[in-house]
């Protein structure tokens, strides 16, 4: 009977310490497949070194007391990838505050840290 009610628990747990995301594509173009080690991580569009173009806006999200930024990352980058992404770049992240977490772990809702990336196309010369 423990196990029963151990393995329902334990799948759920893990997938709450999962990092979601969610793409938006801009237009219809579609670009063949990169590999997540290819995307390129921005911080400004000034570190952008050719022309490119925005093709969809990622929105990632996961637990912040079971997920780390690079995960965040790490996953969007895989997103931007499967869109034909060659950059992505960070417009916003943001980390739940101390009292946020401390809040959402005493009230059991537990507390998101989310971020906004743009997934573009660079176009090397």
């Amino acid at each position: 009977m423990k196990t029963r009610l151990f393995l329902p628990l334990a799948a759920l747990l893990l997938l709450a310490g999962c990092v979601q995301t969610q793409a938006t594509l801009l237009d219809g173009t579609t670009y063949p497949p990169v590999h997540q080690d290819d995307v390129i991580i921005y911080l400004s569009e000034e570190d952008i070194p050719a022309e490119w173009k925005a093709i969809a806006i990622i929105h990632a999200q996961g637990e912040a007391q079971l997920t780390r930024e690079s995960q965040m990352l790490r996953k969007a980058r895989e997103r931007a990838g499967e869109l034909g992404a060659n950059g992505l770049l960070i417009e916003d992240i943001n980390e739940p505050s101390a009292v946020a977490q401390v809040a959402g772990e005493w009230l059991g809702t537990g507390s998101t840290r989310r971020g906004r990336l743009i997934a573009i196309r660079v176009f090397n010369d």
